[in-house]
Order: C-alpha cells, then structure tokens, then sequence
C-alpha cells in the first residue's frame, strides 16, 4: 500500500506495518543537494519500504531515480547525470549498534525514535553526485582544445654525461 510521504515517520510503527511510502518529489525538496546542482529543475521518484531484516532489526530499503542538473568540469555546460539508488538502511539508537548490522546495511540513527524521510533519500542523492562531474563525451572536447607538447628542440644537457659514462 503505498502513503503520502509524511514530514517525519515513527520508524517503530512503520517497519510493524510494513509500509511503504512511493511517489515523486521536485528537486527544490532537497535543500542541502541543491548546492551541487546547476538548478533545481528536475524530479526523483522514490520509495521507501520498511521492514524487518533477517536479524529482526528495523530497516528501510530506499529507492530513487532522478536526473541530476550538474556543471561539467570539462566543458563548463549543464548536464543531466541518471542515477539510480538502491540502498539498505538499518536503524540503531547507540553508535556501537553499527557492527550487529548485516553486511550490505548503512547505520542511520534513529532519533526519539523518528526519521525525516526526505533526509534518507536526500542522504543518498548526495552520496551519488561525482567528484568532479563529467558530461559524457566531454573528454573529445577536452582532447580537441588540449595543447599540443613542444617538441624536443632544447638538447639532453644529461647527454654527455651518458657519453662519459659509457667510455
């Protein structure tokens, strides 16, 4: 059954419920990812199901697609990066809950136990915005203005030095 997606979600009742939570969000929802956009034009269809892992532990399987409006490094344009997120989120109350999660599980606290779930997903965005964004094919552009090398006009001053240690 799929529910609007609340402002905060009671991670205890949700994960007993086995919710899920689907639809699509504008990019201007997430301020913090804004920074490393060209703009906010844009939409990310998400979903988050809650559930019980094999540990009996509370969990969120976050899901997103989104096009991504990014600035490439190479040739200064406006780009639209894909990028799909599949991520298992296993929440705990203390730190050191970290180590019982199953491989393959990222640790979020869980405070007084309630989560924003716009800062999951928007958590995951962030993670996937490149270093250093690239358009493809923008290294063609790169290779078509780069400076061709000098050639070798100036002699090996190490030269002689060869000659002398050969004789």
């Amino acid at each position: 059954m799929h529910a609007p997606l609340p402002e905060r979600i009671d991670v205890d009742r949700a994960v007993a419920a086995g919710r899920l939570f689907a639809g699509v969000l504008p990019l201007s929802r997430f301020e913090r990812l804004a920074g490393s956009l060209v703009d906010t034009a844009g939409e990310v269809e998400y979903s988050l199901q809650f559930e019980q892992n094999e540990l009996n532990q509370s969990t969120v399987v976050v899901s997103a697609q989104a096009r991504l409006p990014l600035l490439c490094q190479t040739t200064l344009e406006r780009f639209e990066e894909p990028v799909e997120i599949a991520a298992r989120l296993g929440f705990i109350v203390r730190e050191d809950e970290e180590a019982g999660l199953p491989e393959g599980y990222e640790a979020v606290l869980k405070q007084d136990g309630w989560v924003d779930p716009i800062a999951l997903i928007e958590d995951e965005l962030i993670l996937s915005v490149p270093l250093i964004p690239r358009r493809p094919g923008s290294d063609a552009a790169l290779a078509e203005h780069a400076i061709p090398p000098e050639p070798d006009a100036k002699p090996n001053p190490f030269a002689a030095l060869k000659a002398l240690r050969e004789k």
